[in-house]
């Protein structure tokens, strides 16, 4: 994309979010609204005519929805990169319906009756569009599996430890990810699986439920207390921090606000040092697509306690920024790109 002001096309079939999402939007510089749609079928019209960077896309809208275009899109290329502005509770399981179609972000939009607080989500929405703008759509290619020659733990005696844990986390593109990374995964898994995904308050419950009807592994969101199995795959739940602890011969979920330093909750790095600290050198981890760098300081722990890290490759991620921020401190075992990541778990099981 040229350093030229950022094209967004505004999406709503009301006229004051319309107001609102396109007020909120040019208070940057960086944005340039370039036109409005009320429904999906003017949506994607404006679309094909005004090749917006970014569009910013309600989800419940009269003779297309917000789901009906992202389905429309998935049959363009190139493809603008798509945030949703939706309500926060009313329209969770829209809002992962939408993510797992391939939609940026979701940025959360309060009632209408809440008129103030509208305006309040323009500082996420502006950077937001923004990082989607820069992500640009970038649709998943294949790659063989690599192994980058990174540094490696210190040398092992014996035998390698068999994994006892595997630990996922991913942020921007994860929703998407996660569903075919999971889809591809055995309800024979023979380990614990646990997943942190940086999604809305609200979400990670209809999130789950929705992996559980696709996937054959089972799918829970977590909770305090509950005890891990082989084939199942744990979700964390958004706005607590996920760790675990031994209850006898059992390991069991721990959920918790703290810490509150973290930039996220929850944090892949709290994740991630759970499982080192409980599993040590039985841990596997796993990076996937977002941005940012969390993650990083848990890998560290992982292979400090003697487990292992796998990074998707820069091909298939939508932000490759949690990923490099692992494979460039060194700490990535192995790579692959999304459509190889589950035969490369199982072969590191």
């Amino acid at each position: 994309m040229s350093r030229s002001r950022v094209r967004v096309l505004v999406v709503d079939d009301s006229a004051f979010a319309r107001k609102v999402v396109r007020e909120s939007l040019e208070q940057s510089s960086e944005i340039e609204v370039v036109g409005i749609a009320r429904d999906g079928l003017d949506a994607l019209e404006k679309i094909a005519a005004l090749e917006p960077d970014v569009v910013t896309l309600d989800l419940v809208m009269p003779n297309l929805d917000g789901l009906g275009v992202l389905q429309a899109l998935a049959m363009r290329q190139p493809r603008p990169p798509v945030v949703v502005v939706s309500m926060a509770d009313e329209d969770s399981e829209l809002g992962v319906a939408a993510l797992q179609a391939g939609a940026f972000e979701v940025v959360k939009k309060p009632t209408a009756l809440a008129i103030e607080r509208l305006y309040e989500m323009g500082d996420a929405l502006r950077a937001t569009v923004l990082a989607a703008a820069q992500a640009g759509a970038r649709a998943p290619r294949p790659r063989a599996v690599s192994r980058p020659p990174a540094a490696t733990p210190a040398p092992r005696s014996g035998p390698p430890a068999v994994t006892s844990l595997l630990v996922i986390g991913a942020s921007t593109g994860g929703p998407q990810a996660l569903t075919m990374l999971l889809r591809a995964l055995p309800a024979s898994l023979s380990v614990p699986l646990a997943v942190v995904l940086h999604m809305p308050v609200g979400y990670t419950e209809a999130f789950a439920q929705r992996l559980d009807t696709l996937c054959d592994l089972s799918v829970i969101e977590a909770r305090d207390g509950l005890p891990l199995r082989a084939g199942q795959a744990v979700i964390a739940r958004a706005g607590h921090h996920l760790a675990f602890v031994a209850e006898g011969p059992t390991w069991v979920c721990k959920l918790d606000i703290e810490p509150l330093g973290e930039p996220h909750r929850p944090s892949v790095d709290v994740l991630f040092a759970s499982a080192a600290r409980l599993a040590g050198p039985g841990a596997l981890a796993v990076v996937l697509t977002g941005m940012g760098h969390d993650g990083r300081t848990g890998a560290a722990a992982i292979k400090k306690a003697g487990g292992r890290v796998i990074t998707e490759s820069e091909s298939s991620c939508v932000v490759y920024g949690m990923p490099r921020a692992v494979a460039e401190a060194g700490l990535s075992d192995a790579q692959a790109p999304i459509e190889g990541m589950a035969s490369l778990i199982q072969e590191s099981l």
